[in-house]
Order: C-alpha cells, then sequence, then structure tokens
C-alpha cells in the first residue's frame, strides 16, 4: 500500500455492526509512500498511528496534489 499525506484511509469494520472509520493521512514515516501512516480520523479527530491492514483501503482528495 502506497499513500500519500492528505489521502483518505477507509477501514472497514470487520465485525456485524462495526462502523467503518475514515482519516486524513497527516504525516508519513517512510518517504516512499509504505506504512505506517500519521492519521487524523475525521469522526471524533484523534490523531494516531496506523498499520493498515486488509480491511483498509486508500482514497485519492478530490483536489489534484
Amino acid at each position: 500500500m502506497i499513500a500519500h499525506v492528505g489521502d483518505r484511509i477507509v477501514v472497514k469494520g470487520i465485525h456485524v455492526g462495526a462502523a467503518v472509520r475514515v482519516g486524513v493521512i497527516t504525516a508519513l514515516r517512510h518517504a516512499d509512500g509504505t506504512p505506517p501512516y500519521e492519521v487524523r480520523w475525521l469522526d471524533d479527530g484523534h490523531i494516531g498511528l496506523i498499520f493498515p491492514g486488509p480491511e483498509t483501503h486508500i482514497e485519492l482528495p478530490a483536489a489534484p496534489r
């Protein structure tokens, strides 16, 4: 998985009733865009580090970089 600052990261819930979480990548730990990523979660504003799993995908921002 390769991402850039400003991309959205979407984590699908893997259990019945689990919510989908969406965040914005705010920082990269590796220059080549590989995980982990620093993410600001849109639902609560929390900033954390994520090592994405198979239930995760990246969405490009609506505006060009």
